[in-house]
């Protein structure tokens, strides 16, 4: 009896490994032995790097509106949580974007925040 071996499929494999591989120096994109560890661990860090991301541009608008508070003589923290006492509900992608295109409304709402931390209840 004819011994089966799988080609096609074990090729195929390969041939799918060496293509993501593609682009790597040296013996990381030639052979398969070691294309398999580098491909596995490129496509674990592209998982991390994708929620690492996330982290970094929450990070930058936080910042941005800190900056932004920090400039009206407020500080981040208290302008959050006036804004969560006045109930508005904007996000940090949108405050950061008033921060830095809108000044006007930003320090509308700085105020907004200020009255709703002097007063306990909702201004608007």
């Amino acid at each position: 009896m004819v011994r089966a071996t799988n080609v096609p499929a074990s090729k195929a494999r390969r041939k799918k490994e060496l293509k993501l591989a593609k682009g790597f120096y040296g013996r990381n994109n030639r052979l398969n032995r070691v294309t398999s560890g580098v491909v596995k661990r490129s496509l674990r860090n592209q998982f991390v790097g994708r929620k690492q991301r996330k982290r970094q541009i929450r990070e930058l608008w936080v910042t941005r509106i800190g900056i932004a508070a920090k400039n009206a003589d407020f500080n981040y923290s208290s302008l959050i949580h006036g804004l969560k006492k006045a109930n508005v509900l904007l996000n940090r992608k949108i405050l950061s974007d008033l921060a830095i295109s809108d000044s006007d409304t930003f320090l509308l709402l700085l105020k907004i925040s200020q009255d709703a931390l002097k007063n306990g209840a909702a201004s608007i």
